[in-house]
Order: C-alpha cells, then sequence, then structure tokens
C-alpha cells in the first residue's frame, strides 16, 4: 500500500468521489473481503463488490489475494494509498492568475498546489527521501506582525542566498505562514 496516490484523471475522482465508495474504501485499509466488509457496513456483499469492482477499475484498490470458502473463489482486497489527493488540475484555474503577490490567500494557495504536485511527482520507489517537514505555531501581536513577516522574508532570502548555487542537489523549500482557525490561542475550545 502507498502512502499517497495523487488523483489527476478525472475517471478516477468520479469513482472516488461517492459516499459509499469513501466508506469502503476506509475499511480496504487492511486487507478484506466484500462479505466482510458488507458486514462491517451494514450492505450486502452485492453492493460492497459493485463499488470494490469500480475501485480496482479505477486504480484506487487492489486486489492482494484470493481464498476458496464453500467453492466459491472469494477476493481479498486492499486500499491502493492510505492517503488521496486530488489534484487541483481536476477543476482547472477559474479565471485567470492573478499577479503573485507573496502577501496575498491566492499565492498561498498557488503555492500548495505546487507543493503538492512537487510532492506527487517525487520517486516512490526510493526507500529514504531527504525531506523534512516542520510545522509550529507562532503567537505575534497585530503591532509586531509586520515585523515579523519582513524578519521571516529576510531570514529565508538569506537562505536562498546562502545555498541558491548550481551545485549539488535542488531542493525546494516553501513556507507558509497564515492565520490559524479554530481553538483560541490557548489550545482551548469556546465552550457555549
Amino acid at each position: 500500500m502507498r502512502d499517497v496516490l495523487y488523483l489527476e484523471e478525472i475517471e478516477q475522482a468520479e469513482v472516488l468521489l461517492k459516499p459509499q465508495r469513501v466508506e469502503v474504501l476506509r475499511q480496504l485499509a487492511e486487507p478484506r473481503t466484500c462479505s466482510e466488509v458488507a458486514e462491517r457496513l451494514g450492505q450486502t456483499p452485492q453492493r460492497v463488490y459493485y463499488h470494490v469492482k469500480r475501485l480496482v477499475e479505477a486504480g484506487l484498490a487492489d486486489q492482494v489475494s484470493e481464498r476458496k470458502v464453500r467453492g466459491i473463489h472469494e477476493g481479498i482486497y486492499q486500499a491502493g494509498a492510505r492517503s488521496y489527493w486530488l489534484s487541483p488540475r481536476l477543476v482547472g484555474r477559474i479565471g485567470l492568475r492573478k499577479v503573485r503577490d507573496e502577501l496575498s490567500l491566492g499565492y498561498l494557495l498557488d503555492l500548495m498546489e505546487e507543493v503538492q504536485e512537487d510532492i506527487a511527482a517525487l520517486d516512490k520507489t526510493v526507500s529514504e527521501l531527504p525531506s523534512i517537514g516542520l510545522s509550529g505555531e507562532i503567537h505575534v501581536r497585530p503591532e509586531n506582525r509586520q515585523e515579523f513577516l519582513n524578519e521571516l522574508q529576510c531570514t529565508l532570502k538569506d537562505l536562498f542566498t546562502r545555498y541558491g548555487g548550481a551545485e549539488g542537489d535542488a531542493f525546494r523549500l516553501a513556507v507558509a505562514c497564515y492565520p490559524k482557525s479554530g481553538p483560541d490561542h490557548r489550545g482551548e475550545r469556546d465552550h457555549d
């Protein structure tokens, strides 16, 4: 099972984006028969088989083995990946791309699309890819916001200048800074 399956074909997305199929796919995180999935979901094996067949045809699930039960061959299926990413290209860009303003939400969305495409294109057969992912939360007072953004921008430009030569392995560095939604700044949820 792959970690990520990047979907760029509309036909695969159409097969995946049906609530019942998503539920079947979740059940196939572990190898299971259609009968086992049907029992877990409270559906008939025939109905589950219909959805599994479509998932297999679209390359979203695989038959991993087969067993014989009372003279009948029963397939054992598993999801093709732990996570499925839909390419933004499936919808395409609506309207023209605006001038790249590094402080705009549109720029951030464009950057996330580029990162998603880059990750999807990596060679998944390599056992270890030199990569790092960091995430954190920073609290900045409104009066210090511009100073923080300027300092972040200068620090990153310094790194790009220092390591931006033409020699060595190429790495892409993408940093996203955006307002956090959800729990308040203390990590507690508001109670009504």
